[in-house]
């Protein structure tokens, strides 16, 4: 029977985040957006408190939690502030490859000191030339006895210089395309292993990103997640469940801008009443919130087909194509609703729009999105 109704665990964690980004991430967004430090003592919160590693499984000390429940946390964290969010929540998509493929020593060996220690640990598969076409990438995988050698750069990795462990993607055979991508981790003091600057993004500046450079870094086999060639579709299976959680994350940025907009609506007059009076500001207010519920219900979907063990690639796609267009549609009206004061710092509806720019660009474009959802009807 189909049902809208949470758990009761679910409606727990919810409160939790709502909770968290209440007293622990709003005070400090605007700081860490200003500065771009590290929000290390707000992860530090969230570890202590359970909300990071949430889907790695509770053997290894993380939450056990799934897909939707990561979607739950998501959309609280990123509506007090997308940057602190994706910083917490890139464990999970950098641990989920070796939940999936890794052996019980693997997940013994990284899972446990990433719950247990505080480790942080990055996704590695963009490249300064390859961003959506994965199958391209040009990092190289040599094997020389028991041992892989690894070249090539990964650009705009979340959480690098920060990170413990690296899931690296990399080709070990260059004219296979998608059928040579095999994934390896790669610990912080492999030689040859070194971090770029850090980038200056327009926004989610709280959320640490720099490329990561692999000059003939040497990685053991026993390194290796799964066989040589099932990199590709460890790359896709991690997206689909990673994917609803960003859509998740969306949907706390535009719900942010909206109630931002609403309220300074309420009290803002023009030609002798409040402006949310006025049919043109209240149309645009409507609009926010049909399309923000839709993406909402998208997210939901696609998360709970993955927690059912269901195909949802489709799913996942149009989730987060459709709840990042609208985050960038409903916050552009926000600042808009505003005015004058919407481009100015000393109102958040301007963060929130920078924020909400980024949501359209990683874990695939919306461009890409619309790309494997056209497919699905060849």
């Amino acid at each position: 029977m189909l049902s809208f109704q949470l758990s009761r665990e679910q409606e727990a964690l919810r409160a939790l985040a709502r909770d968290f980004a209440k007293k622990e991430v709003r005070p400090v967004a605007a700081h860490y957006d200003r500065t771009g430090e590290v929000p290390w003592p707000v992860i530090r919160k969230a570890w202590e408190v359970g909300l990071l590693n949430i889907q790695v499984p509770e053997e290894f000390g993380g939450g056990g939690q799934g897909v939707l429940a990561s979607c739950l946390m998501a959309e609280e964290l990123a509506a007090g502030c997308a940057g602190i969010s994706a910083s917490i929540m890139i464990n999970d998509l950098a641990c989920y490859p070796i939940v999936a493929a890794g052996t019980p020593e693997q997940k013994e060996r990284w899972l446990r000191p990433v719950c247990r220690d505080m480790r942080m640990a990055c996704f590695c598969v963009t490249e300064p030339g390859v961003g959506s076409d994965v199958a391209s990438m040009d990092t190289t995988a040599r094997r020389e006895g028991d041992c892989y050698i690894l070249n090539g750069t990964k650009h705009f990795i979340s959480n690098a210089s920060i990170a413990d462990y690296f899931v690296v993607f990399a080709s070990t055979g260059r004219g296979l395309g998608h059928r040579g991508i095999t994934a390896f981790v790669v610990e912080r003091d492999a030689p040859g292993l070194t971090i770029g600057k850090k980038e200056d993004k327009m926004g989610q500046r709280a959320a640490d990103t720099a490329a990561v450079m692999l000059e003939d870094v040497p990685v053991p086999v026993h390194n290796r997640l799964g066989e040589e060639g099932e990199g590709f579709k460890l790359i896709m299976g991690t997206f689909d469940r990673s994917r609803p959680g960003v859509a998740a994350a969306a949907v706390g940025v535009a719900r942010e801008a909206m109630e931002q907009a609403v309220q300074y609506a309420r009290t803002r007059k023009q030609f002798g009443a409040p402006i949310i009076n006025h049919q043109a500001i209240m149309f645009m207010l409507a609009d926010m919130q049909k399309d923000i519920d839709a993406a909402r219900l998208l997210a939901w979907r696609a998360a709970w087909l993955a927690d059912r063990g269901e195909r949802n690639s489709r799913e996942a796609a149009m989730a987060k194509a459709f709840a990042a267009d609208t985050a960038m549609r409903v916050t552009t009206e926000a600042v808009q609703i505003f005015g004058g004061y919407g481009y100015s710092r000393e109102y958040p509806v301007e963060k929130l729009m920078r924020d909400a720019k980024l949501l359209q660009i990683y874990e695939g474009t919306s461009q890409i999105q619309r790309l494997l959802i056209g497919k699905t009807l060849l």
